[in-house]
């Protein structure tokens, strides 16, 4: 099976400045632990996964819907979206990048980052990406 890709009229260079756009984004709205996984070496489905975490249900809908009207107004368009409503992990599939936003509590229990153990990760934090070791 072939993967998505992202729309080739993308302002975005590379996938990767795309899953920067995104973490600054969800960062606008105050999410925390923002860290971008590079799964290109690891995944067929997808090149980065974008991950963070909101304190409410509230948060969590107010950060899916700033990146993705954001993004859509800069011409990406999600491919599918997933737990929005429920707002207690969510999903936004942008094809090379997906952003996942998590309730705190549940992304604990998910624990993404060590699924993907050996994935290359960045942090993102005061408007930086930060290369990091894998976990």
């Amino acid at each position: 099976m072939e993967r998505a890709s992202a729309d080739p009229r993308s302002p975005f260079a590379t996938p990767f400045q795309l899953a920067q756009r995104a973490a600054a984004l969800s960062s606008d709205k105050k999410s925390a632990d923002i860290v971008i996984l590079d799964l290109r070496e690891l995944s067929s489905v997808t090149d980065f996964f974008v991950i963070c975490s909101g304190r409410s249900d509230i948060q969590v809908r107010a950060i899916c819907d700033h990146v993705t009207q954001e993004l859509k107004a800069e011409g990406v368009v999600p491919l599918a979206t997933e737990g929005v409503e429920r707002g207690r992990w969510a999903l936004l599939d942008f094809g090379d990048v997906v952003v996942h936003v998590f309730q705190e509590g549940v992304r604990r229990v998910f624990d993404l980052e060590r699924l993907w153990l050996q994935a290359p990760r960045w942090t993102y934090e005061s408007g930086s990406v930060i290369e990091t070791a894998p976990v």
